[in-house]
């Protein structure tokens, strides 16, 4: 079973950066439609690209659980950690890089499909590991919901820190 598992990861890799590298899109396609902020980048920041990772894996793994739930242990866990991990990767390889150069598009995009195949390849560790205590599984699924809702809090009500500031546009979440 393992190695149907590891194959729900590997496509994941491929349709979470196919679909994230799209959904960068939505905001400005819906006409800045204030509502789609919730799920789409509404400016450059660092953080607002954070949801490029966050909404695509929540989506597969909402299609995979029905796949995998019977022969997997730890899958909210998982999820969670690979959201995290995800997150983890796109911001310090963007800060190490753009500490030394300026924004690269391609390196952007590279870093990008890199920290989606790490938080994959972390969660397929964690869904074919060693059953954890099931507290910990749930609290992977209270980590999930925890990470919409600030994606959609701060989206709105944007802390005035470097990691939401719009490099374009000196400003703070929906402008």
């Amino acid at each position: 079973m393992s190695k149907a598992v590891l194959k729900w990861e590997l496509i994941g890799i491929i349709l979470i950066s196919i679909l994230g590298s799209i959904l960068h899109f939505f905001f400005g396609w819906s006409g800045e439609w204030e509502p789609m902020g919730a799920i789409a980048p509404v400016n450059e920041s660092v953080w607002e690209h954070l949801k490029l990772a966050y909404w695509p894996i929540l989506l597969y793994a909402i299609i995979e659980y029905r796949f995998l739930k019977s022969f997997t242990n730890n899958y909210f866990l998982a999820k969670a950690i690979c959201m995290f991990v995800a997150s983890v990767v796109i911001v310090i390889v963007f800060y190490s890089y753009t500490s030394i150069f300026d924004r690269i598009l391609l390196v952007d995009i590279v870093s990008f499909c890199v920290a989606i195949a790490i938080g994959q390849l972390v969660s397929y560790k964690l869904l074919t590991s060693r059953k954890v205590p099931q507290y910990l599984d749930l609290v992977g699924m209270i980590l999930v919901i925890f990470f919409g809702i600030t994606f959609v809090l701060f989206t709105y009500f944007t802390p005035h820190l470097p990691i939401f500031k719009d490099p374009v546009t000196g400003g703070y979440g929906i402008i």
